[in-house]
């Protein structure tokens, strides 16, 4: 019973971090979701027409799933950074099916984390660029709602440096001869 109740423990997706991951790794993995969520709630009056500028949007059909959808993915997308610092982020859940209980290649993880995180890095530069040359002539939002949109979008825009931080914790974790350096 003991035996089983430990499985368990070691297993379960939304326990602790894992050994060896620093206090500060696991408060930026928790961050993300969360300077990603308002940009989320912000989104969802577009997929009802209201576009918070001078005149309504057209309410096409489209509009409700691309939003919702949209959103759905950016937060999954978001809560993948817990594998950075979770056990399933180092050996794939005995619940998958021919994958379960095999080691994570170190790569798997950190080049996909490292290409997003680049990724988001560089649309934040462009975000910022935007927002100090041109200012809020730049958006197509009534005045009072660009300066919402631009904090919301702001929270944003730390995903991208989170993530690279949160990867380079991952990496010294996982590099070869890690383990023993932590151990001693």
């Amino acid at each position: 019973m003991t035996t089983t109740w430990h499985v368990h423990l070691e297993t379960d997706t939304a326990g602790p971090a894992r050994p060896g991951v620093p206090a500060w790794a696991e408060r930026v993995a928790h961050a993300i979701p969360l300077v990603a969520l308002p940009v989320g709630i912000w989104r969802l009056p577009f997929a009802f027409g209201y576009g918070m500028g001078g005149e309504p949007l057209s309410p096409a059909w489209y509009n409700a799933p691309y939003v919702f959808g949209l959103t759905l993915l950016t937060e999954i997308l978001a809560l993948l950074s817990f594998g950075l610092v979770r056990r399933w982020g180092e050996v794939v859940p005995h619940w998958v099916p021919g994958l379960g209980g095999r080691r994570v290649p170190p790569a798997a993880a950190i080049v996909p984390a490292t290409l997003g995180g680049l990724v988001f890095t560089g649309l934040g530069i462009h975000w910022l660029y935007e927002a100090v040359a041109v200012g809020t002539a730049a958006w197509p939002y009534d005045e009072g709602w660009d300066i919402l949109a631009m904090v919301m979008s702001g929270l944003l825009n730390l995903w991208g440096p989170l993530l690279l931080v949160l990867t380079y914790a991952y990496y010294r974790r996982r590099r070869p001869g890690a383990r023993r350096r932590n151990r001693s």
